[in-house]
């Protein structure tokens, strides 16, 4: 086990290595994530107004999202299959920007925050990828990681 200083995915000789959970016990873990994706006023006109030709876009990257969250240790070499207790995603839609949310949550041996960065990141893809024909200057900024929870099953922490 790391203490602090070691990173916990590289074996003593170097190598890449999943780090064995299995002494661990289940614990309740909640993490949340954030990023947002700026566009030109005009293009959140359509995404409001649900008028972009690839269909409803947010309603898409909601999908997208929990998908992705659920699939994170697929996507992510060393990340542990856990089992999954809910993934969600929301929005906040300004002038020039959607700012996108994610909750994900597990009672599990390790976890949750790859799984909430995942689903936000690949909400905020899946929205530029049905907004590109319109816009060619969208950004993806501020992926971070706002908040990770764990308590025992019984509620202590």
């Amino acid at each position: 086990m790391a203490t602090g200083n070691e990173l916990t995915h590289i074996d003593g000789s170097g190598k890449a290595s999943m780090v064995d959970v299995s002494g661990k016990p289940r614990v309740k873990r909640t993490a949340r994530a954030t990023c947002s994706i700026h566009m030109a006023p005009s293009t959140i006109a359509l995404v409001r107004a649900n008028g972009m030709a690839k269909g409803d876009v947010l309603a898409t990257a909601r999908i997208a999202g929990i998908t992705a969250g659920k699939k994170t240790s697929d996507l992510i070499p060393l990340c542990h299959n856990i089992a999954i207790d809910r993934v969600a995603v929301d929005f906040e839609v300004k002038d020039d920007r959607v700012v996108i949310e994610s909750l994900a949550v597990c009672t599990d041996k390790t976890g949750i925050e790859m799984e909430a960065l995942t689903a936000a990141s690949v909400a905020a893809l899946t929205i530029w990828d049905m907004c590109k024909a319109v816009d060619k200057a969208m950004r993806v900024e501020g992926l971070t990681l706002i908040e990770k929870t764990k308590e025992t099953i019984d509620g202590k922490h």
